[in-house]
């Protein structure tokens, strides 16, 4: 029998739940580790389509990136996704922080959807810095992400320069820009505020900002491979979760 505890023992060791930040709240945040796995779902965001989609599925854990407890609550409706979850006995292992900060995480799965040659983690952060296949302009590599990452919408600062070696993060990164100015030619991310692309600008830094979906959920979804290796009795299940952010 392999237990929620089980499989959260095994993202532990990849991905250790006490490297999370100190304001994240990842780990079994939903059920009962003693409880019999043998269908998982796995997703970006545990909503409401998933956890109706997990019971649909018969599945006993949802494996999500972002925390579905993130801020304390006041109150909890029912047909809200943690309700829809402990209704239907589900567990939540959320692994958000602590997987991005792994060196088999988020940002090692960024840089290989883009390509990037000798890729490796930056001392001191959970970034990953890489090099292109070859130079590129930075329109360029903003079009060259927008197809390898599928994004719709890309946003990115041009400061006419030539961009070889990139830096990458996933989703929200923006505390990090020094770090990535001080490794790359160019910082690929998820989110970004206007005035800190507007300060990229001014000291002549480019940025692309590829979207925080695109950028973390295919990479998240990495995981699905080493989890049915490590536990080839389960079925592990995509959500497959679109962007619910509309774009035209």
């Amino acid at each position: 029998m392999t237990a929620v505890s089980d499989i959260y023992g095994y993202i532990d060791k990849i991905a250790p739940f006490d490297s999370q930040e100190e304001w994240d709240n990842s780990g079994i945040l939903l059920g009962n580790k003693k409880a019999e796995v043998k269908t998982a779902v796995l997703c970006l965001d545990v909503t409401k389509r998933v956890a109706r989609f997990a019971a649909e599925n018969s599945a006993q854990l949802i494996i999500s990136h972002h925390p579905v407890i993130f801020s304390p609550l006041s109150s909890i409706e029912a047909d809200s996704a943690v309700s829809l979850c402990v209704q239907s006995g589900i567990s939540v292992i959320c692994a958000h922080t602590n997987y991005d900060n792994s060196r088999n995480g988020i940002n090692r799965a960024l840089a290989k959807r883009l390509n990037l040659k000798n890729a490796k983690p930056i001392d001191g952060s959970f970034l990953f810095v890489g090099e292109l296949e070859r130079e590129m302009t930075v329109k360029e590599l903003a079009d060259y992400s927008a197809a390898a990452l599928d994004s719709r919408r890309v946003r990115f600062i041009d400061c006419e320069k030539r961009v070889k070696t990139v830096a990458v993060g996933g989703g929200a990164c923006g505390e990090y820009i020094e770090t990535a100015k001080s490794a790359a030619d160019c910082f690929i991310t998820g989110e970004l505020k206007y005035h800190t692309m507007l300060d990229c600008l001014e000291s002549g830094f480019p940025v692309v900002e590829a979207g925080h979906y695109e950028t973390e959920y295919a990479s998240f979804m990495f995981i699905k491979d080493g989890l049915e290796k490590a536990f080839p009795g389960i079925e592990f299940i995509s959500a497959n979760q679109k962007n619910p952010v509309s774009a035209v």
